[in-house]
């Protein structure tokens, strides 16, 4: 796939702000020469709870962040990655691209948290960026800033910046969901060999966390987290290297290519987009015979486990594949 971390128009930088926490800690500053940015000068130093109140909460699918909030709203990327619209509400057309962002993520299911950010109000936050111009979306994942791009784009275009950015979050790790007011659960204490295989998944190294599911499932065939854990490994392995943008191309130009299908259906559940992907496939096998048809069902079947046979949209799925079928 294509850097989510190379922006389309001009990169920004607010690493100031929240700085880099690793999974379970809060952010700390940026770095040599890069203090975190402070509550302005106005306002008294205030605790986490003070924060919250004082700059509206900071749980939730959508969070109007601040100056004195976003170090916190950082740290709990460390569980459900967020991206952050900067906009400005002297210039009230940049909110576009939040309002974008919120009707988006609304079809991810609470994978993915939005953060508005004026900088109007925010000071702190305006000075972070370079250049100095909104809207700019910017991805948080584990705490960490990924430069998304500047300006408005078209709502394909930001759909696929925001697949790309949940691929990078599932490739570390940060895979926690937020529903309705809620606030991110705490993750639970996992099995040894669960724990295993997410740490070796936080070091990129899918092979070990491959060998770690599959242990745990020779030790307990009906671990069925480990079977969902050892698909979901399969598709992060099958979607590597994969760039977003000529995938989708190349399935768009020719709806009969099996193998562009498959990898768009894939990156769909990847992102987020499952019941595109089902939906996809099941067209195509209704239009194939002999191997290929068997093909697109075996991956199907494939994606099922991922998403787990007790997700709704797995039994509609299964309803669907089988009039496809006969």
């Amino acid at each position: 796939m294509s850097d989510p971390t190379r922006a389309l128009r001009g990169a920004v930088d607010l690493s100031s702000l929240g700085g880099a926490a690793r999974p379970g800690q809060p952010p700390t500053s940026a770095g040599a020469g890069q203090p975190a940015a402070a509550p302005s000068s106005a306002a008294p130093r205030q605790s986490a709870g003070q924060a919250a109140d004082a700059g509206g909460a900071i749980d939730g699918p959508v969070v109007e962040a601040t100056d004195a909030t976003f170090n916190q709203v950082v740290s709990r990327t460390s569980v459900v990655p967020a991206v952050a619209i900067v906009w400005s509400s002297q210039h009230p057309q940049s909110r576009a691209l939040l309002d974008d962002a919120i009707d988006l993520a609304a079809g991810l299911e609470g994978r993915l948290q939005v953060v508005g950010l004026d900088v109007a109000t925010n000071p702190g936050i305006m000075s972070a960026i370079q250049p100095p111009e909104v809207p700019v979306a910017l991805g948080l994942v584990g705490g960490q800033p990924v430069p998304l791009f500047t300006g408005m784009v078209d709502k394909e275009q930001f759909r696929q910046v925001l697949d790309q950015l949940l691929q990078v979050a599932v490739q570390h790790g940060v895979t926690g969901r937020v529903s309705g007011g809620a606030a991110p659960e705490a993750e639970e204490e996992l099995p040894p060999l669960h724990q295993e295989a997410y740490d070796a998944i936080e070091r990129d190294d899918l092979d070990a966390a491959t060998a770690a599911y599959e242990q745990a499932i020779a030790a307990n065939p009906k671990d069925t987290e480990a079977q969902l854990g050892l698909a979901q490994v399969a598709l992060m392995k099958r979607t590597r290297g994969v760039d977003l943008q000529q995938a989708r191309e190349r399935a768009a130009g020719d709806p009969s290519d099996v193998e562009a299908a498959l990898v768009v259906a894939d990156l769909d559940v990847l992102g987020g987009h499952v019941e595109d992907a089902f939906t996809r496939l099941i067209d195509l096998v209704r239009v194939t015979q002999a191997e290929e048809r068997d093909r697109i069902k075996a991956h199907l079947l494939d994606l099922f486990a991922v998403v787990g046979n007790h997700d709704e949209r797995v039994r509609k799925g299964r309803t669907s594949l089988m009039s496809a079928l006969f």
